[in-house]
């Protein structure tokens, strides 16, 4: 059976847990010295740029289908996002999508310069890190960082988002089919959105297996609709809306699934997924209306 969502609930329940990791940000993500400046400034203008924080979101979200408190998913929340803004400034450099708009600003590597932006990249990779290492909640009254770091890291890699954006790289102007295509969608874009889901899990020693797997279920069914969502955008929005260049993945000769199959096959594919998710969400216990919430904001976002 479908949950009934009460939308101004949710919607006021989720901005409340924005504006809190936006304090946690700040707090975590504060300038350094003054050798040093010029980085934590290009840092928090990567960081601090308007981002929806989908990813933050769905850590709180997955903690509460858990029982979790918002105080002990605070430091996973800002890790998530750390890495996100992170792969973002990398992905925009001029060697990889060459963008030059990000959230309707300069991207990192105009706002300052290519050194600069690959070392923000850099120190907010490692930040993540850190606050996961260091967080005293993470490991009372269990041990979870190492299981979240070890999540996180898995996502970040060469079986995460660095292999994803090598295969997206080695795609450009080919025609994959459809599993090839995919595969690339859940290593670049699903896996990040899968750790947000399963970082809190580690919170929770005695989870049983099927709550595990459905949650995961989810995520990666959830995280292959989002990225085909972000494909179409490219194709239909509008640059001043979506904060991008859109052409951009046509123009570089990115294997795209409506460029490939069509954008009337892409939204039949992103209802499928959608569908499959929540399906699996629907077997978990726990409370998963924020998950379910979430979706919606996922797969018919229009920015």
């Amino acid at each position: 059976m479908a949950l009934r969502l009460d939308d101004a609930a949710c919607s006021a329940r989720f901005q409340d847990y924005v504006r809190r990791l936006e304090r946690e940000l700040d707090r975590r993500c504060s300038p350094g010295n003054e050798s040093s400046a010029t980085l934590c400034e290009a840092m928090r203008y990567a960081l601090f740029n308007g981002g929806k924080r989908l990813r933050p979101q769905l850590v709180y979200a997955s903690g509460e289908a858990l029982g979790l408190a918002p105080a002990v998913l605070d430091a996973p929340a800002c890790a998530v996002e750390l890495i996100h803004s992170y792969s973002l400034v990398h992905d925009d450099l001029p060697a990889m999508d060459d963008d030059d708009l990000r959230r309707g600003r300069p991207t990192t590597h105009l706002a300052f310069d290519e050194a600069v932006a690959i070392l923000a990249g850099d120190a907010l990779q490692a930040l993540a890190f850190q606050i996961l290492a260091e967080e005293p909640a993470l490991n009372h009254p269990v041990p979870a960082a190492a299981g979240m770091i070890a999540e996180l890291a898995t996502a970040c890699g060469a079986d995460g988002m660095a292999g994803g954006q090598a295969q997206d790289m080695a795609l450009e102007h080919q025609q994959p089919d459809r599993d090839t295509l995919e595969t690339m969608f859940r290593l670049k874009t699903g896996a990040l959105i899968r750790a947000s889901v399963m970082m809190p899990a580690a919170l929770v020693p005695d989870l049983p297996p099927a709550q595990a797997a459905c949650l995961r279920e989810f995520a990666e069914w959830i995280g292959l609709a989002f990225q085909i969502r972000d494909d179409l955008l490219d194709v239909e929005g509008q640059t001043d809306v979506i904060g991008k260049q859109t052409g951009a993945d046509q123009a570089h000769g990115k294997a795209t699934w409506p460029g490939l199959f069509g954008p009337d096959a892409a939204r039949r594919r992103i209802a499928e997924l959608d569908e499959r998710a929540r399906t699996a969400l629907n077997r978990c216990t726990g409370d998963t209306r924020g998950l379910h919430w979430l979706a919606d904001r996922l797969v018919n976002r229009q920015t």
